[in-house]
């Protein structure tokens, strides 16, 4: 599930910089009116190249029409194994419908395919191998206010062990000045749990998620964006093709995410810096400390190398396993003896440290086509924690990603 989540983000990137040029436009727009001389601060902040990149703000609505389409290669390994492969390609769709409307969506389908996951980090728990597509897509309606927007969102994606429907509302408001814009968001998930192992198993998982957050322009080349989530979750969390794994029933989550842009005017680039902290009820902590360099080469060629580093604590029911010499399966010392109702072994609920180098090439070919190809390696470990020490016995985890991208504008 996790590699399928990220082949969704990557369609949700899609949308992010489809927007980025509409809110460019305006932006120069609300510069030329003389009444908002207060507002040039983020009027002129938001022209520079890379700055508004992931930051969200009102906008009026878009004057063009964009088509993109994306097309993602995943491969992850570990020492003596090549584990699981993943194609995806999405295709991403913006219609203005008038002057206060756009509709905008997006399709994905990914062919995931492989070796079957690891207990821990044996190899007999991975001598099967595993096929799997997954299609989702969703749609989205914004309504354009003056200094506010509204929208409402459905999404749904379906593989043969899993459903899920999502529903969403957001809105965003700016203030009178145009230099700070609130953001609020409420969102509903149902999921439906079935397992090829077990054709008994028919589980729900039901989210509500609550966010709220804030974009203020510090100054004409900087912007800065506070996002506090809140995610309560109840249902199935246990991992039905893992034993021994049993999982509490309710999950909550908050989630704090900082941004930070910096654009340099004298080498016209922009520099983004994040900060997102993450804890749930599981007792996991994690801390992701990301940057990206946005450096237009001339006027149609950019760069974007980035850095992002990540750390999380070990979720409290997870067990350093000591392996079953007949079977070779992962259990915690004594399970036959004195069995634990709540137990894991997944690696992702390990503590552990990871790392991701990507760089990002970009050309505007005309001034309605872009082009972008996108390289990113990952590479995990037990002892690249921040702080304490890694959960033992764990072999490196490292993927590489490939994307390719083309939009045009109508």
């Amino acid at each position: 599930m996790l590699l399928v989540a990220m082949a969704l983000v990557e369609a949700v990137v899609v949308a992010t910089k489809a927007a980025t040029k509409t809110a460019t436009k305006t932006a120069t727009k609300i510069v030329t009116k003389p009444a908002d001389k207060a507002g040039a601060i983020i009027a002129a902040a938001l022209m520079l190249p890379g700055v508004i990149s992931q930051i969200a703000h009102a906008e009026t609505a878009p004057e063009s029409a964009i088509v993109a389409l994306k097309y993602l290669q995943y491969q992850d390994s570990q020492p003596g194994l090549k584990r699981i492969k993943v194609t995806s390609p999405s295709l991403y769709l913006m219609v203005p419908v008038s002057p206060q409307w756009a509709v905008e969506g997006s399709l994905v389908g990914d062919s995931v395919s492989g070796a079957t996951p690891r207990y821990h980090s044996a190899i007999s728990g991975a001598t099967l191998k595993m096929k799997d597509e997954r299609t989702a897509g969703d749609v989205k309606v914004t309504r354009y206010f003056e200094r506010a927007t509204t929208s409402a969102s459905l999404s749904r994606s379906r593989e043969h062990d899993y459903e899920s429907t999502a529903l969403g509302l957001d809105a965003s408001f700016s203030s009178d000045d145009n230099n700070r814009t609130w953001n609020v968001g409420l969102g509903f998930t149902n999921d439906k749990i079935t397992s090829s192992n077990d054709n008994t198993l028919n589980e729900k998982k039901r989210t509500t998620e609550f966010m709220v957050g804030i974009t203020q322009a510090l100054t004409a080349n900087d912007l800065l964006q506070i996002n506090l989530t809140r995610n309560q979750g109840r249902g199935f969390y246990t991992d039905p093709y893992k034993f021994p794994d049993e999982r509490p029933r309710t999950r909550n989550q908050n989630i704090v995410l900082m941004r930070l842009n910096h654009h340099f005017t004298d080498l016209g680039a922009t520099l983004r810096t994040s900060y997102r902290y993450y804890s749930d009820s599981f007792g996991i902590k994690a801390h992701t400390v990301g940057a990206e360099w946005v450096q237009p080469v001339n006027e149609v060629f950019t760069v974007t190398p980035s850095l992002r580093a990540y750390s999380q604590r070990a979720a409290s029911f997870y067990f350093d396993p000591v392996y079953d010499a007949v079977a070779g399966e992962p259990f915690p010392p004594g399970f036959f003896n004195n069995p634990t109702q709540i137990i894991s072994a997944d690696q992702r609920l390990a503590a552990f440290g990871g790392i991701t180098l990507c760089v990002k090439f970009a050309w505007q070919a005309t001034p309605e086509w872009l082009l972008d190809l996108k390289l990113e390696r990952y590479e995990q470990r037990s002892n690249w924690v921040f702080t304490g020490d890694g959960s033992p016995g764990i072999a490196p985890f490292r993927a590489n990603f490939i994307q390719l991208g083309a939009s045009k504008k109508f």
